[in-house]
């Protein structure tokens, strides 16, 4: 459970032993070996900047914290689990190297997903969706949660938070969406959100506040759920199954997008090979693509490594201009991408 201190994150936080081992014999501890806490790390920091800002708008809840494996609010339980790698600087680097990128690894993405996360233990914890205005609001909470989701990027009818599009997946993720706009300070989601649909789920949250702000919560549930100072698995167990579950398949389709960018049947055999364009280009394409918000940039990398080793398998060439293939190179990542997506999506408690 999370306790509050006056010092500094940084004045307080313990050396561990474990800090300096190389990666090889890192990944061989337990989570329970960690000995890790949100206390006294600059998560704690986090959390009570969460916690000021709920007072800011009336709301007496504090959600609690604990670190698991992943994020997630857990139905019925209004708390929020925060992924064990945020801890500690060490744990983030890792997390980096298999991932790709450590979610929440910055302040300004960290308080972005907590107020999320709030959204989701402030439902739990006043029974929220129970509400027939909620319901009429954000859709029925009751609705199984989507295998996948296409996303509207047009749509006003949500708001735009975390990225993806992420409030069009399920009405419980639609509020946490519009909570998590409501809750930042100095939000300026009246003028943002003018003449916007969503602009009347951000009123109603507004209205909401108010009256449920000064109220003691229905729901007073302190459990945790895969705490990981209970976790008897190791570090490399866990990214082995983790790096599984978003594995992309050997070829998903993308053998046919390819040949219609690439030849097989080069005119000559001075042309430049696919894999090694692709290779000159991995960084100018990913970063324009990961301007779209839309894909997080693990699955990106993922895309990308399948295109070139698809392209050096098949023996594939440079045909055209570069200037139109580049286009092409973009188009193909996005299909990949959304093929992928549509089959592994986030649990409802991201």
């Amino acid at each position: 459970m999370l306790q509050t201190g006056n010092k500094t994150a940084g004045s307080r936080r313990p050396r561990r032993a474990w800090e300096t081992l190389p990666d090889d014999q890192l990944l061989s501890l337990r989570f329970c070996d960690l000995k890790l806490r949100v206390q006294g790390t600059e998560l704690e920091d986090a959390v009570l900047r969460l916690y000021r800002e709920l007072a800011m708008r009336g709301i007496r809840f504090r959600p609690h914290c604990w670190l698991a494996q992943e994020w997630f609010s857990p139905d019925g339980i209004p708390g929020i689990a925060i992924p064990f790698y945020l801890a500690h600087r060490r744990l983030m680097r890792i997390e980096r190297r298999f991932m790709r990128e450590v979610e929440g690894g910055n302040r300004n993405w960290l308080m972005r997903i907590l107020r999320h996360e709030a959204g989701h233990a402030i439902d739990s914890a006043y029974q929220l969706r129970r509400r027939s205005h909620w319901r009429a609001v954000f859709g029925p909470a009751s609705l199984p949660y989507p295998d996948t989701y296409r996303p509207r990027p047009g749509s006003r009818r949500f708001v735009q938070h975390l990225g993806a599009w992420y409030a069009q997946a399920h009405p419980t993720e639609d509020f946490a969406e519009t909570f998590a706009v409501w809750l930042k300070p100095r939000s300026a989601w009246r003028r943002e959100y003018l003449g916007w649909p969503a602009c009347a789920k951000l009123e109603y949250i507004d209205t909401l506040a108010k009256d449920i702000g000064p109220s003691k919560p229905l729901i007073a549930n302190r459990s945790t759920i895969e705490e990981v100072t209970h976790e008897r698995r190791t570090l490399r167990q866990h990214y082995e199954q983790k790096l599984a579950r978003y594995r992309m398949p050997r070829r998903s389709g993308a053998d046919e997008l390819l040949l219609k960018v690439f030849t097989a049947a080069p005119r000559s055999r001075d042309l430049p090979k696919a894999s090694s364009l692709l290779r000159e280009l991995r960084h100018p394409l990913r970063q324009q693509i990961m301007r779209s918000g839309a894909f997080s940039e693990y699955l990106v990398h993922q895309v990308l490594r399948l295109m070139i080793e698809r392209c050096e398998a098949l023996n594939l060439y440079v045909r055209g201009s570069r200037r139109e293939l580049k286009a092409h190179l973009l188009w193909v990542i996005a299909r990949l991408a959304e093929s992928y997506e549509e089959r592994q999506l986030p649990r409802v408690s991201l």
